[in-house]
């Protein structure tokens, strides 16, 4: 045993065992009596005490209630030397807070015993002490619990309370509520299963986990643990539970604004491309104006000054020249109506959404299945854009999908307009800046909608798009 700090009261335990204490190396105090004793351990506190004991009433009996009654003591060990071979008063002595005695005359072999138990038990209350302190000041509840379905708690420490708003006492044994109960109903199989499948590979489990607090609220916390096995053969889940709530909060918190900076930048490259496509929009209607209705107007007023210069000198020459002017604005006409559908679908104004639909899928060359229910007074925007989803998704279609049958559907839920093109061709469908899925993911995002494409390989390609329909 390491030297030791051991306090001896009384006249005739100092002389029968002072000799015998010093010679196994430790340091001894003496005091005549009990008062004495109670001022040299506040000086410094002793690892043992042995106390001449002169009956319940006596000194060491005042003695041993006085240092039980103290904190500060409560770790040091009383040894109660009684006189007579046959130990009477060891009862009064036990009961009065001595931890042990040895009577008197005693042999050098029994005192040594007596010394190195009680310093062992000093080692021990003073191990559970710094241990009773470290859980107080662990920011988590420390338990022990059974492995069953209630996770029966043995040992739960203070901090639970912080944590979920329910005293220790109530857990223990089950005696108001189990620990189970307050877990989150959606949580407890992954919970369950999680210690399982951790025990099973014996080894340690850390998961995280929602509980209902007594106040309604919903907590998140940590909890780390491991299977302990007993001396008595029964196993135990030791470990600690973390408040974890905040953190939480935290990241969630952190994913939202990571998300809507995303949903920024996309936003940002979704109107850049709006832009560009606007701008090439206006060169492509520049063009197809000048090589096609321009030029035919132009070849139509030709027409028309000749037929005016030769109206009364050739009847019949200018009677041809008429009919090539009125044949040069037909032609005209259809360019510029064939270019004002690329702008604005002249059906969705004449005749409404689901028969501009309809006439989506009879112009395709494959056979289109058309579901389309949707109420009155859909905005114009969602309509417009609802219309080119579909005739952007069929277009790709016919041109890459290889398709045998194409089926669109178009609904309303809950306050969205959900469209649906879903077909058996190859898939593979890929979104690229240069493709037109592309602008359409840009003209749904800008009605705060989202377009979304499921296209395996081999597997058809599904273009959904959601439309908020305020």
């Amino acid at each position: 045993m390491p030297s030791a700090r051991i306090l001896i009261v009384g006249d005739d335990a100092d002389r029968a065992a002072r000799a015998a204490i010093e010679d196994a190396g430790h340091r001894v105090e003496t005091a005549l009596d009990g008062a004495a004793a109670l001022a040299a351990l506040e000086r410094e506190p002793a690892d043992l005490v042995l106390a001449e004991w002169r009956g319940s009433g006596g000194d060491g009996a005042a003695l041993c209630r006085s240092i039980r009654g103290r904190r500060d003591l409560a770790a040091t060990h009383v040894i109660g030397f009684l006189a007579g071979e046959r130990g009477e008063g060891a009862t009064d002595a036990l009961e009065a807070g001595a931890d042990d005695y040895l009577t008197t005359p005693f042999e050098r072999a029994a005192l040594d015993a007596r010394l190195r138990m009680g310093l062992r038990a000093t080692q021990l209350r003073a191990s559970e002490a710094r241990l009773s302190a470290l859980i107080a000041n662990v920011p988590g509840a420390i338990y022990r619990c059974a492995n069953d379905a209630d996770w029966t708690m043995e040992l739960i420490s203070e901090e639970i309370e912080r944590i979920c708003g329910y005293p220790p006492t109530d857990f223990m044994q089950n005696a108001c509520r189990s620990f189970a109960s307050i877990i989150h109903p959606d949580d407890r199989d992954d919970v369950a299963r999680s210690v399982a499948e951790a025990i099973e590979e014996e080894g340690p489990f850390a998961l995280e986990y929602r509980i209902v607090r007594a106040d309604g609220q919903v907590a998140w916390v940590l909890e780390r643990g491991q299977l302990v096995h007993g001396n008595d053969g029964r196993v135990w889940l030791d470990g600690a539970i973390f408040d974890v709530t905040e953190r939480r909060r935290a990241e969630e918190a952190l994913r939202e604004r990571e998300a809507e900076r995303a949903r920024l930048d996309e936003v940002r490259a979704s109107r850049a491309r709006i832009v560009e496509a606007a701008d090439a929009a206006r060169r492509r209607l520049e063009r197809d104006l000048h090589d096609g209705a321009q030029q035919q107007l132009v070849a139509l007023a030709l027409n028309l000054r000749l037929a005016r210069g030769q109206a009364e000198a050739d009847p019949e020459a200018t009677a041809k020249l008429l009919d090539e002017a009125l044949a040069d604005a037909e032609r005209a006409r259809e360019d510029l109506r064939e270019l004002a559908r690329g702008l604005h679908p002249a059906v969705l104004t004449d005749r409404g959404l689901v028969p501009a639909l309809q006439l989506l899928a009879d112009r395709a060359p494959l056979p289109v299945e058309l579901s389309a229910e949707l109420p009155a007074g859909l905005t114009g925007p969602v309509e417009i854009a609802t219309y080119f989803v579909v005739s952007e998704a069929l277009t790709n279609v016919v041109k890459h999908a290889s398709a045998g049958h194409v089926r669109v559907s178009v609904t309303t839920r809950n306050g969205d307009a959900c469209v649906e093109v879903a077909d058996d061709g190859v898939g593979g469908a890929e979104p690229s800046t240069e493709s037109g899925l592309s602008g359409l993911a840009d003209r749904v995002g800008a009605l705060d909608g989202r377009l979304e494409i499921e296209s395996p390989s081999g597997g058809g390609t599904r273009v959904r798009a959601v439309i908020p329909c305020a």
